[in-house]
């Protein structure tokens, strides 16, 4: 019988290191930090990773698209803010408003920033020694590999084999360089071989194609830290100066210097807006609209003439000038019960709807026995829904009327905080007209002037197109809106003879960056 081994025969020596080694403790093999470390570097600098960031990123600035942007659009965070008082403070806490500011998104940003440097470096260096190096050495076993065929030649008479061969190996080697290959000779003593290889420029070009993202990455971060943008609403017939406090709303980047502005003034002259009339397709439409301005540069006496249009900004020293949107911008005169004018300023109205119902305020802090603020509509072609409410159904001025309500009390301005001209707080104030008072809202059209039972008077109405100014990006740019010039106010609706009559105004936002 043969022996046979016995379960009690012990098993070949293993490495302690092995699986099944006995000598292996039972406690974990931790990485220990440096191997994590190691690890998480590994994958942020994989290309999956850079992969998965990108569209991370791609999907993070969805909201910026939804939500209007303080930078952009300033006045659409304003109206946010009065539309939806519950849930706007909430979406700004999330930084919705300044999405490609946020924290969020610029962690997302510096994270793809480092994945792709981190991945492209050693990439290059791996690529730029691979096209340095010589193709590699035929195999002494070519049969082995995939696509291998051989072909047998008859020698020629009186020709040795050698000749033959080195001639071969020659026309070979033209050929795989003619299709583009990278050859090299590998002759010896009784054998010859030419090895080619292709395939580099796939690598090259995805390279080419990663450090250009890197480089648009760093452009963005540098155009954004060393520009700036502002805005501003310009009104027809007034002077815009290029000054930081000029603006009505100013981002600087990040190392951008303030001092650095370069001067110039913009005037507005006048706003041309034509919109496509009732009953043709896509009736109530801006067509066309354009900013005509005078320009005059620092050191210069002369003015220039120059059109803005949408989409076709000018340059004044180094700064874009935009055209965003039109308006209106009524002319208001208020006048107190002696009859002196205790405010008169065209004043812009925030569009609402692309009809130009257009919201305003308006603020009286002194002249008057009380402080007073005015909350006012304007509907360039009014007419009346079922439930009687006012709403606007063309965007020209074909039958206009103003809405106010009133209210008095401390407009918050005494104590120098700043404080939106768009915006009234009213918790510090009582409301004397519209709402629950009992008393109804002011109305005004260009022949029905109001009087007011707290002893001030508003001027009749006269209303006219004007302008919204343009706005700049890294140079100047400007905004101009269509605006109109009412003259409102008053308590009661009562009718009164007019102590002065407004005049028309047009109102240019006007926007610079840097």
């Amino acid at each position: 019988m043969s022996s046979s081994r016995s379960d009690n025969d012990t098993l070949p020596a293993r490495p302690s290191d092995h699986v099944d080694s006995t000598e292996r403790g039972t406690g974990d093999v931790g990485l220990g930090w440096q191997g994590w470390l190691r690890w998480g570097w590994r994958q942020l600098t994989s290309m999956r990773t850079a992969l998965l960031l990108l569209l991370l990123m791609a999907i993070a600035a969805i909201p910026g698209s939804l939500f209007p942007q303080r930078q952009a659009d300033p006045n659409g965070v304003v109206r946010y803010f009065d539309d939806n008082p519950e849930l706007a403070p909430t979406i700004d806490k999330l930084q919705l408003f300044d999405v490609y500011s946020s924290a969020w998104f610029s962690a997302i940003y510096l994270l793809l920033f480092i994945s792709l440097i981190g991945c492209i470096i050693p990439r290059i260096k791996h690529h730029a020694k691979a096209l340095r190096a010589p193709a590699p050495k035929t195999p002494a076993r070519l049969q082995r590999m995939a696509g291998y065929s051989s072909n047998d030649l008859q020698l020629v008479d009186g020709r040795t084999s050698e000749a033959d061969v080195a001639q071969a190996i020659a026309i070979a080697e033209s050929e795989l360089r003619r299709r583009g290959y990278r050859t090299a000779r590998y002759d010896g003593a009784t054998s010859w071989s030419v090895s080619a290889e292709r395939g580099y420029l796939r690598e090259t070009g995805n390279l080419v194609f990663h450090s250009a993202l890197v480089g648009i990455l760093v452009t963005v971060l540098l155009s954004t830290g060393l520009n700036y943008t502002g805005d501003r609403v310009i009104v027809q017939g007034t002077t815009f100066v290029n000054s930081e406090s000029a603006y009505s709303s100013f981002s600087p980047g990040r190392y951008f210097d303030r001092s650095s502005l370069t001067p110039y003034a913009l005037s507005l002259d006048s706003f041309d807006v034509e919109y496509v009339d009732p009953g043709r397709p896509g009736a109530g439409q801006a067509g066309n609209f354009a900013a005509h301005l005078s320009i005059r540069e620092a050191g210069d006496d002369d003015t220039r003439a120059e059109t803005v249009r949408v989409n076709a900004p000018i340059e004044v020293n180094g700064d874009r000038i935009y055209l965003l949107g039109n308006g209106y911008a009524p002319m208001i005169t208020i006048r107190n019960a002696a009859g002196d004018v205790v405010y008169q300023e065209p004043q812009p109205f925030l569009p609402q709807d692309s009809a130009m119902t257009s919201l305003g305020v308006i603020k009286v802090p002194d002249g008057l026995p009380e402080q007073v603020g005015l909350i006012g509509f304007l509907y360039p072609t009014q007419s009346t829904l079922d439930t009687g409410a006012y709403y606007s159904v063309f965007p020209d001025l074909y039958n206009p009327m103003m809405t106010f309500n009133v209210f008095t009390g401390d407009l918050g301005i005494d104590d120098g905080t700043p404080r939106s001209v768009y915006q009234l707080d009213t918790e510090s104030m009582t409301q004397i007209t519209g709402g629950d008072t009992g008393i109804d809202s002011i109305e005004l059209t260009p022949a029905t002037p109001p009087t007011c039972q707290t002893g001030w008077a508003p001027s009749p109405s006269r209303i006219s197109p004007s302008p919204r100014a343009p706005k700049s990006r890294s140079s100047a740019s400007s905004r101009c809106r269509s605006s109109a010039t009412p003259a409102p106010l008053g308590c009661s609706s009562s009718p009164s003879s007019p102590q002065s009559a407004s005049s028309p105004a047009s109102s240019c936002r006007a926007v610079a960056s840097g």
